[in-house]
């Protein structure tokens, strides 16, 4: 496993010299907290471990891809580690981005009047036995090694230790957990592939993630790195992910500590000049004249402004569905939504095993307008293809409870969605982000600009356009908690339009085919296939006037966004 490829070299000393990445932080300090229980207080307990975030660290060995046809990526350790805390395994990104990452060091929890102590009959942490030699460089110019620690019998390795020197690690260094306080994680994205010159071997390296994520879930990553050689199978990860089995979530966020991160993250959502569906408050759709129907029946009952006559709870059978009024008047007055009126509306979860808080906006349009095809320099608005009634898209904040710092944001984009890290937001008024909501279909983008929802690289799909305007919503003050299971019965309570899990406006299937042939014959033919390829893989709701089904129905109430 010998590379020869050298990463960053001084050429005169002959010294290996690590990049040193520009750091990022929030562009405005963080606030002072309102008083709670282990929010914001640097460190948390999951039972009989109790755990720290390191963000400083100490760059070990910096690697490059052959012929560096990619940025490369450098390993850290953690910089200062508190005393009887130990490391559980090295850290590492990619060189292309701000430094920002973290590490969780631990220690055996220790009993205190809030937290009696965990008995036992074998420790929570203890040494590797010793290291197995994962892949190594050793040339002139460049030495690295990644070793993996070998874990005593009912014990987990938590990550990787690199070193610059060919022996191994002191046993020391690093401690594993107990295998029962652990949960089993997967690889996430893709960091590094590095090939080598003379030999078939081939270096991957990955970032990872509890298996199971959301409310529920109790997995903990510690922000460590997996990585393989090709002879590996990038199934079997030989490190785990950290346990929570402190019910009571103690890190978790008081009711005025998110009220106070909401003041503080809440971004300024940004509506296209153009926009003609606007947003509204559930409440204003109510009682300007949203119908209820009931299979069966052809007349739609008017629906009680807080929603208390909504078929509450079951599944989405098909057998209610909500509809715009009647009369013409009335019904393009329903469509074009009250910005006035609107608000964000919030669910506040535990992430990653009560480590994060995740805080999810809802907002809700009355109306999901027609779409907009591109293919090439050729743009066609259509009449109906895209239109929806009810349109509710969400983003979410994730935050730190080790900090209370917000480290990503989560845009939710038609049916899919990605996850932003805080470095790469554009932000407004100190750490508040912004967020780009696309004309006609309220889809979210982190910066204003053309998404192509098709293919981008052939530059043929449904455009999601977005622009600042004056037409924005600050959910840092236009907002109303819905739900927030974890702070208990009775403190947070949820509008009786939540429980409503059928759709939120009716199914009208039409032949929108004939509209995009019609398209297609203005094209020339050598582009006629590729466009009639990607239209197959568009979203059903380019094909039909399908109502959405509220917040409480989407898979994302419970479980982890979809990336």
């Amino acid at each position: 496993m010998l590379g020869v490829e050298c990463c960053c070299w001084n050429s005169v000393s002959e010294i290996f010299i690590p990049p040193e990445p520009e750091t990022f932080s929030l562009p405005s300090p963080l606030p002072e907290w309102p008083k709670g229980q282990g929010f914001a207080t640097g460190r948390t307990s999951l039972g009989e471990i109790e755990v720290i975030q390191i963000t400083k660290f100490e760059s070990i060995w910096s690697c490059t891809p052959l012929l560096r046809k990619s940025k490369g990526i450098t390993f850290y350790k953690p910089g200062v580690i508190p005393d009887g805390f130990f490391c559980l395994g090295h850290y590492c990104q990619s060189d292309d981005q701000p430094l920002r990452g973290y590490l969780l060091v631990a220690r055996e929890a220790r009993a205190s009047n809030d937290q009696p102590e965990f008995v036992s009959e074998s420790p929570a942490l203890r040494k590797p036995i010793d290291y197995s030699l994962i892949w190594s460089e050793d040339s002139h110019h460049d030495k690295g090694y990644i070793w993996l620690p070998n874990p005593p019998a009912g014990y987990k390795a938590m990550g990787f230790v690199v070193s610059d020197k060919p022996q191994q690690p002191n046993v020391d260094e690093v401690r594993c957990v107990r295998e029962n306080l652990t949960e089993s994680c997967e690889t996430c994205d893709l960091m590094l592939s590095k090939d080598t010159l003379f030999s078939k071997e081939k270096l991957e390296v990955w970032s990872s993630r509890p298996c199971e994520r959301g409310m529920f879930s109790r997995g903990v990553p510690v922000g460590t790195f997996f990585c393989n050689t090709n002879s590996d199978s990038v199934e079997k990860l030989y490190v785990a992910c950290l346990k929570n089995i402190n019910s009571s979530l103690h890190a978790m966020p008081s009711l005025n500590q998110v009220h106070t991160l909401i003041e503080n993250y809440g971004p300024t959502v940004f509506f296209h000049p153009d926009e003609e569906y606007l947003p509204s408050s559930v409440e204003w759709f109510f009682k300007n004249g949203a119908l209820l129907y009931r299979e069966g029946s052809e007349k739609g009952e008017a629906i009680d402004y807080k929603g208390t006559n909504l078929p509450g709870g079951g599944f989405n059978d098909g057998a209610f569905w909500i509809d715009l009024p009647t009369k013409d008047d009335a019904k393009d007055f329903l469509k074009r939504g009250n910005l006035e009126s609107a608000e964000l509306y919030v669910h506040v979860k535990p992430a990653l095993g009560g480590t994060f808080t995740d805080i999810a906006m809802w907002i809700f349009c009355p109306f999901n307008g027609p779409a907009t095809i591109k293919v090439g320099v050729l743009t066609l608005a259509l009449n109906k293809i895209g239109e929806h009634v009810g349109d509710w898209e969400h983003f979410t904040l994730r935050v730190s409870n080790f900090t209370g710092e917000l480290w990503q944001v989560f845009f939710s984009e038609h049916s899919g969605g990605r996850w932003v890290d805080a470095s790469e937001l554009e932000f407004i008024e100190g750490n508040k982000p912004v967020v780009y909501s696309s004309r006609h279909g309220h889809a979210s983008f982190p910066h204003a600009g053309t998404y192509i929802q098709g293919s981008s690289k052939l530059g043929i799909g449904a455009r999601n356009d977005c622009e600042q305007s004056k037409m924005f919503i600050d959910s840092s003050t236009k907002y109303k908690i819905i739900a927030a299971e974890y702070l208990g019965d009775g403190v947070v309570i949820e509008p009786c339009w939540l429980q409503y899990m059928r759709e939120w406006g009716p199914t009208i299937m039409y032949d929108s085919r004939v509209e995009l042939d019609k398209f297609i014959e203005l094209l020339p033919f050598y582009v006629r296939f590729s466009v009639e390829n990607i239209f197959d893989l568009f979203p059903t709701e380019l094909y039909g006037e399908e109502g959405p089904t509220g917040p409480k129905a989407k898979d994302n109430w419970v479980d982890d966004e979809i990336c």
